[in-house]
């Protein structure tokens, strides 16, 4: 679930070259002579200026190999765009936040990967914002917007922490990514995570599994609370009741945090035959602690992760999961705020995307 920003483009609403200063006497320096303008980049690219000053713009409406064939040029001839003087003139910044709560969690590598790849295409940077899912650290960011030091944001960030910003944040320009609550309106990418765990916990059970663990997040998480709701009712639906002492909730979702979740689910004198943990990284660590506790995945319990991150298919055994479109999810959220910014009066819908049940050894 996420790390770095990459380097964008050049972007502006009007081309202003970086002029280079000229010699005592009037003379143009060696750098102003050589220096490229916005016609010699479009020469170097074999499109008009107009084409080049909808790349450098953000437009939209330029095809792709052409939108890469002139940013090549940019970066092949050195040309650059005053930022100074065209923000100054536009009042943009053509900056995009994304606030993620954990930058160690590689479930947000993909998603970020996906924001920026649409944020570079359209002539925006991309500034990755830890906010360790602390309400004042949001605010903070988005203090950036409400003083125009950035154009939009998006936010990956428990949907309480949304909840207690949105009703003085409402009107600024962000989208809410993974998690979100419809009625803030705010425009929003995720999954059906109820749907998703329920699928989970049904592969389990057809595998004639039937004490069936779930090792969850922190229900502050609006998916924790779907994912757990989905786990609970697939059990009802089965005429299986929940077993409360098969459930646990934990604050981290990282390795050790699964590892000793799942060892502690053994130690129960009636222990789980499979589990069910709602991300990846909790899965991974939950074969560990199974192994360390002598038992055998899938022969003695059977896992199921949440994700599909990229690690889920190289341990042992390759953890079968349910696969969310990661980047995907970061693709649609940058272009759903790149609509809200292009007309901040548009209805911009939220945007449910599919997830798939991926089978792989563990279960």
């Amino acid at each position: 679930m996420s790390r770095s920003s990459s380097k964008a483009g050049p972007a502006g609403s009007s081309s202003v070259l970086s002029q280079p200063s000229a010699q005592a006497g009037g003379r143009p320096s060696r750098d102003a002579a050589e220096g490229i303008s916005i016609a010699g980049v479009a020469e170097q690219a074999g499109v008009s200026v107009a084409t080049v000053s909808r790349v450098l713009n953000g437009h939209e409406n330029v095809r792709p190999a052409t939108r890469d064939k002139v940013l090549a040029a940019i970066d092949a001839s050195g040309y650059r765009v005053n930022e100074l003087a065209r923000n100054l003139r536009t009042a943009e910044s053509r900056l995009l936040l994304t606030m993620v709560p954990d930058v160690g969690n590689p479930f947000y590598a993909e998603i970020v990967r996906g924001i920026d790849s649409v944020a570079r295409q359209h002539g925006y940077f991309m500034l990755l914002c830890d906010t360790g899912a602390d309400p004042g650290r949001e605010r903070s960011y988005f203090d950036l917007l409400r003083r125009r030091r950035a154009d939009g944001a998006i936010c990956l960030d428990p949907d309480t922490i949304q909840q207690a910003l949105g009703e003085a944040s409402g009107a600024l320009p962000w989208v809410a990514c993974c998690e979100f609550d419809p009625a803030m309106g705010v425009p929003y990418v995720g999954i059906d995570n109820y749907r998703a765990a329920g699928d989970a916990v049904r592969h389990l059970l057809a595998r004639g599994h039937r004490r069936i663990g779930l090792i969850n997040s922190d229900v502050g998480y609006l998916y924790a609370r779907q994912r757990q709701q989905g786990y609970l009712d697939a059990l009802n639906e089965a005429g299986i009741e929940p077993d409360p002492r098969w459930r646990m909730n934990l604050n981290s979702l990282d390795y050790e945090a699964g590892a000793s979740a799942a060892a502690t689910l053994m130690n129960q004198s009636h222990a789980p035959d499979a589990i069910f943990a709602v991300s990846d990284t909790l899965a991974i660590g939950v074969i560990h602690g199974l192994r360390s506790v002598g038992k055998r995945v899938p022969d003695d319990v059977a896992v199921v992760g949440f994700d599909d991150i990229s690690l889920a298919a190289q341990i042992d055994p390759p953890l079968t999961t349910i696969a969310q479109p990661m980047r995907e999810l970061g693709e649609t959220a940058a272009r759903l705020l790149l609509q809200r910014l292009a007309n901040p009066l548009t209805n911009v819908p939220g945007v449910l995307l599919p997830h798939r049940l991926v089978i792989r050894g563990s279960a």
